[in-house]
């Protein structure tokens, strides 16, 4: 079997785990990779992901990446480019992406849905986005435990995140909000969850036969009573240390899935929330098959940063054959086959 050849666009804390998955990957090959950092310019492969030197050096030409006629592009920048995706499907490369933007074509803009079918079209290529929450937890496992239902009464999932461990400053105090008076924390700031995750919750349900009506999202958050340090840095009593975001997806006028993320630096929270002591999923099913699922993340003491980007990074990278296989268009976890990786073992 000819390997696909691969391009990694972009090589931040995701972009870099999953370019070290395709140059270690037995049916992939490493044709390019793109940057936007000049210092990043021209640097080997290996050398922005921790591996020995490919031989292969980092661009910042957008020209000289579609130049490749690349099978697929894993493209994992920090924010989404229209222009760039529908110059990468023209030019007839597909797109696996960690962007949320193409979970579910009904839930973006009817001329952004239309410009990027149409760069599919007129290149023959597809375009499909997943990762792990969203994507791994609120499609592909949904959809697998739905399989064993005849009647869905609610799909609760449930995530956990203990960030005391996590050294990131600026995620966690700059665009996260920890450590900042509760007056100074935006209430609107939840209202993403609707963006981030409706688009999921809208894809499984249809799926099902049971299409949302509407899908809205709300928040809270807890402070710690003590001056608290972290591995991020400090946090000040009486600031930010926990937050709970809450999105909901309502049929015929009821709830139907809810997912709520639940983040915290601290179990010493006020006021006090209930959380399970470990990292991962609790996934609830209430049909006629209920179903109650814990699925923890089994990261050794002190690997949590370099462990955790792998599950947002490795499904991305086993979907590059099926979504070059997919007929042109934008594919969802619905239209392509189950996901069946191809794996190493451990030397």
């Amino acid at each position: 079997m000819t390997a696909l050849r691969v391009v990694q666009w972009a090589t931040g804390n995701i972009g870099s785990r999953s370019l070290r998955q395709v140059i270690e990957h037995p049916g992939l090959e490493l044709a390019g990779v793109y940057v936007t950092s000049a210092a990043k310019s021209g640097r080997d492969a290996g050398d922005l992901c921790g591996l020995p030197p490919t031989g292969l050096a980092a661009t910042s030409d957008v020209d000289e990446i579609l130049a490749l006629g690349a099978d697929c592009v894993l493209y994992m920048p920090a924010s989404c480019d229209l222009d760039q995706v529908c110059r990468i499907l023209t030019a007839g490369t597909n797109i696996v992406t960690t962007r949320g933007e193409f979970l579910h074509p009904g839930s973006m803009p009817p001329a952004d849905r239309e410009r990027v079918e149409r760069a599919c079209a007129n290149g023959g290529a597809s375009i499909h986005s997943t990762g792990s929450s969203p994507g791994f937890i609120s499609e592909a496992m949904p959809l697998v435990l739905a399989s064993v239902q005849r009647r869905l009464d609610a799909l609760t999932i449930n995530e956990y995140a203990d960030l005391s461990s996590r050294d990131s400053p600026d995620l966690l105090f700059t665009l996260m909000g920890f450590g900042h008076p509760v007056e100074e924390f935006p209430p609107e700031r939840f209202a993403f969850g609707a963006y981030s995750f409706g688009p999921s919750m809208r894809l499984v349900a249809e799926a099902v036969g049971l299409p949302l009506d509407s899908v809205s999202a709300t928040g809270e958050v807890a402070v710690t009573p003590e001056k608290l340090t972290i591995a991020a840095g400090t946090l000040d009593a009486g600031t930010v240390a926990g937050q709970r975001m809450i999105i909901t997806g309502a049929h015929a006028g009821r709830p139907l899935m809810t997912f709520t993320a639940t983040w915290y630096c601290t179990e010493a929270l006020d006021p006090a929330w209930t959380v399970p002591g470990w990292d991962g999923w609790q996934v609830r099913v209430d049909g006629d098959a209920p179903l109650d699922v814990d699925i923890r993340f089994a990261i050794p003491a002190g690997r949590m940063g370099e462990m955790t980007p792998g599950y947002t990074a490795n499904r991305p990278v086993n979907a590059v054959p099926y979504v070059c296989a997919a007929p042109p268009g934008i594919r969802t976890t619905v239209d392509l086959p189950q996901i069946v990786p191809a794996l190493s073992v451990r030397r």
